[in-house]
C-alpha cells in the first residue's frame, strides 16, 4: 500500500499540480543548462580557438563537475537554515554563474563559470529532492518524482531546439541569457508560492558531531548506500550519452539540422517512462518495477553484444536501442532515489546531498570515460551502457542479498 504523506506543512502547501511543476522546473535547470547548450558546442568551441576534436565535451564536464562539489554544501545547509533560504542563494549564484558566461573572455574562464553554474544549480537539485521528502514517503514519493520527471524531460525534448533557435537570432553567448532568465523565473516563483518544509525545531546543528552522525546514519544505511551506488552506474550511461550525442548524430549519421528532432524524439521516452511509472508503482511496488527495468536494459544490451557491438548500426536500430534504454531508465531513476531516500527522512537534506554528490560525480566521470573514447563509432558508448548496466544489477543484487522484485524489510 502506498504510504501516507508525513508532513504537517502539507495542508498550508501550494496545490499538487503546482507543487510537482516548480519541483520538476527547480530539477529541470540542469537538464536545461546541458541540454541546451548540445547544439552550440561547435560555436563555443571555434570561438575561442580550441582544436581538440573531444574538448568541446568540457562544456559538459565543467558544469557537471561543478555541480557534483555543490551538493555536498546545500543539503547539510538546508537541514540548519531551512530550505528555502538555501534555494534562494543557490538560484542567485546560478544567475551570476550565467551572465559571467556570457561575457567570459577565454575559454578557461568559461569552464570556470560553467562550474560556478553547476555549484549553484546543486541548491535546486538538493532542496528540491528533500522538499519531496519532507512532504513524501516510499510508493507516493516514487510517485511524486514520476510525474516531476514527466514534466522535467520535457526540456531535453525542447533544449536543443531552444538552443538552435537562440542561434539563429544571435550568437552563442544569448544561450546563457535565457538561463539566466530561467533562474529568474525559479527564483520568484519558489520564493513566492513554496512552503518552508523544514521547521525551526527540527533543524539541526552545524556541529561536527551533528553533521557527522548524520552523515553517518545516511552511509550506515545498507539500502541507501546500495541504491545510490546503483544510480550513480546509471547516471553514468545517461552523461556518456549527453556528452557524445551531438558528436554521434551529427558527425557520425550526418543529421545536421534534425539533431534536436532525434535527440528530443529519444529524451521523450523517459517521458512516456515516467508517466508508466507514476500509473504503476502504487499498485506494483518500487522494487517491482525498478528491478524488471534493470534487467530489461541488460538484456538489450546484451542482444547488442551478441551482433558484436557494430560500430556504425542504422539510425533507426540505434534509436530503437537507446529509447528501450531510456525508457528502463525513466523506471528505474526515480524509484531508485526513492528507496534511497526512505529511511532518511529526519537528515533529507544530509541524504539528499551525499546521493546528489555520488550519483553526479561518479556519473559524471563515468560519462567522461565513455565520451573521451568516442572514436568516431558508437561503439564505446554500447560497451559503456552494457558494462554499467551489469554493475548496477550486480550491485542491486548485493544490496537485496541476491532477491529481487521482493518487498523490504528490516535495516
Amino acid at each position: 500500500m502506498p504510504h501516507s504523506p508525513v508532513s504537517p506543512a502539507r495542508a498550508q502547501a501550494v496545490p499538487f499540480a503546482e507543487f510537482v511543476a516548480l519541483i520538476a522546473l527547480l530539477m529541470a535547470l540542469t537538464a536545461l543548462s546541458i541540454d541546451i547548450m548540445l547544439v552550440a558546442l561547435p560555436d563555443i568551441v571555434r570561438s575561442y580557438g580550441v582544436t581538440g576534436a573531444n574538448d568541446r565535451q568540457l562544456v559538459v564536464t565543467a558544469y557537471m563537475l561543478g555541480f557534483a562539489t555543490g551538493q555536498p554544501f546545500h543539503g547539510p545547509l538546508s537541514d540548519r537554515f531551512g530550505r528555502k533560504p538555501v534555494l534562494a542563494v543557490g538560484l542567485v549564484i546560478f544567475a551570476i554563474g550565467s551572465l559571467c558566461a556570457a561575457v567570459a573572455p577565454s575559454f578557461a574562464t568559461m569552464l570556470a563559470a560553467r562550474a560556478l553554474q553547476g555549484f549553484g544549480a546543486a541548491a535546486p537539485r538538493i532542496v528540491a529532492i528533500a522538499i519531496v521528502r519532507d512532504r513524501f514517503v516510499g510508493r507516493e514519493m516514487a510517485r511524486v518524482m514520476s510525474f516531476a520527471m514527466m514534466i522535467f524531460i520535457i526540456v531535453p525534448v525542447i533544449a536543443p531546439a531552444l538552443g538552435e533557435g537562440i542561434l539563429h537570432l544571435g550568437a552563442w553567448p544569448w544561450i546563457f541569457g535565457v538561463l539566466f532568465l530561467a533562474a529568474v523565473t525559479a527564483f520568484a516563483w519558489s520564493m513566492l508560492r513554496l512552503t518552508e518544509t523544514r521547521p525551526a525545531e527540527d533543524r539541526m546543528p552545524l556541529s561536527g558531531t551533528a553533521l557527522g552522525h548524520a552523515f553517518g546514519k545516511v552511509v550506515g544505511n545498507r539500502v541507501t548506500l546500495g541504491y545510490t551506488v546503483a544510480m550513480g552506474f546509471m547516471f553514468g550511461g545517461l552523461l556518456s550519452y549527453v556528452g557524445s550525442a551531438q558528436q554521434i548524430f551529427v558527425d557520425v549519421y550526418e543529421l545536421g539540422d534534425l539533431f534536436p528532432l532525434a535527440f528530443g524524439s529519444i529524451a521523450a521516452v523517459m517521458a512516456l517512462a515516467s508517466l508508466t511509472n507514476a500509473r504503476l508503482v502504487g499498485r506494483l511496488g518500487m522494487r517491482r518495477v525498478s528491478h524488471t527495468a534493470l534487467l530489461a536494459q541488460v538484456a538489450a544490451c546484451a542482444v547488442v553484444a551478441v551482433l558484436g557491438f557494430p560500430e556504425q548500426p542504422p539510425l533507426i536500430a540505434l534509436g530503437a536501442f537507446m529509447s528501450v534504454i531510456f525508457f528502463c531508465f525513466g523506471l528505474i531513476a526515480p524509484n531508485f532515489n526513492a528507496m534511497a531516500m526512505e529511511p532518511l527522512g529526519h537528515v533529507a537534506g544530509m541524504g539528499s546531498s551525499f546521493i546528489g554528490f555520488y550519483t553526479t560525480a561518479a556519473g559524471a566521470f563515468v560519462g567522461w570515460l565513455i565520451g573521451q573514447s568516442f572514436d568516431g563509432t558508437v561503439r564505446p558508448l554500447t560497451i559503456g551502457f552494457a558494462c554499467l548496466g551489469v554493475l548496477a544489477l550486480l550491485t542491486v543484487l548485493a544490496t537485496e542479498r541476491g532477491k529481487l522484485m521482493q518487498p523490504h524489510h528490516g535495516p
